[in-house]
């Protein structure tokens, strides 16, 4: 960085955030999260982890507090906030009449993906869905279902990754995958923020955790956090 420029922003900044439906659902978020750092989101079910990613991605407006990504305020609706933030939040919402193969070109090509048809093979080959390519949705397994939702996150540029449950119906070699595509992303510059339950994804793929309980939320090494979730 030059001498006297200002440093870049964190990708996520949170500063005494609450989230919630009315009232709170956990204890005010602060949290700063930088390109190449990995944040699992972790608590007992309803802890408000989900809530939480709902606000940082602009589907739930936060309650109190501030939310900024690449320091603006969070609005799903600006096109620079579009172009940032990438997210899989679990809803396996599919165009019932596009093949596999169509969903991840669609992606692709909607971001100016460069060699769209080339990353879609490489995308559809890392999920197991190569021999998929060209079934509906309707004929996929469960957990076909949850790959195409992680690969067409993955489809597109992005400077933040939100992920909720990733693990959710992957197999023990796929979450192993999924662990080793999250540590790439933060190796290339990217920012993850995930929703888990399964320890050895966090203590796989994650720089530190933060823990969310009604009493407080607490930022702690990743091993801390893996701990941690045998307790909830």
């Amino acid at each position: 960085m030059p001498s006297g420029a200002e440093p870049a922003p964190p990708v996520l900044r949170a500063v005494g955030l609450e989230v919630g439906y009315g009232l709170p659902v956990c204890a005010p978020i602060t949290l700063e999260l930088s390109a190449g750092e990995c944040v699992a989101v972790l608590g007992p079910n309803g802890s408000g982890k989900s809530t939480f990613l709902l606000s940082v991605v602009g589907l739930r407006p936060p309650l109190l507090g501030s939310l900024e990504v690449l320091g603006a305020a969070v609005d799903e609706r600006a096109a620079g906030f579009r172009t940032a933030v990438s997210s899989a939040l679990g809803d396996d919402a599919f165009f019932p009449a596009l093949t596999v193969r169509e969903h991840l070109l669609l992606t692709a090509y909607g971001h100016a993906v460069p060699a769209p048809d080339a990353a879609v093979d490489d995308l559809l080959e890392e999920f197991g869905l190569a021999g998929r390519a060209e079934a509906l949705p309707s004929a996929l397994s469960s957990g076909q279902r949850r790959r195409l939702v992680l690969a067409a996150a993955l489809a597109r540029p992005r400077s933040l990754l939100v992920l909720d449950e990733p693990e959710q119906r992957l197999d023990a070699g796929m979450r192993r995958r999924l662990a080793d595509r999250l540590q790439q992303e933060c190796a290339d510059g990217g920012a993850v923020l995930f929703a888990c339950h399964d320890a050895e994804l966090v203590g796989a793929a994650a720089s530190s955790a933060l823990l969310l309980t009604e009493a407080a939320a607490e930022l702690v090494p990743a091993a801390d956090g893996a701990v941690a979730l045998g307790r909830l």
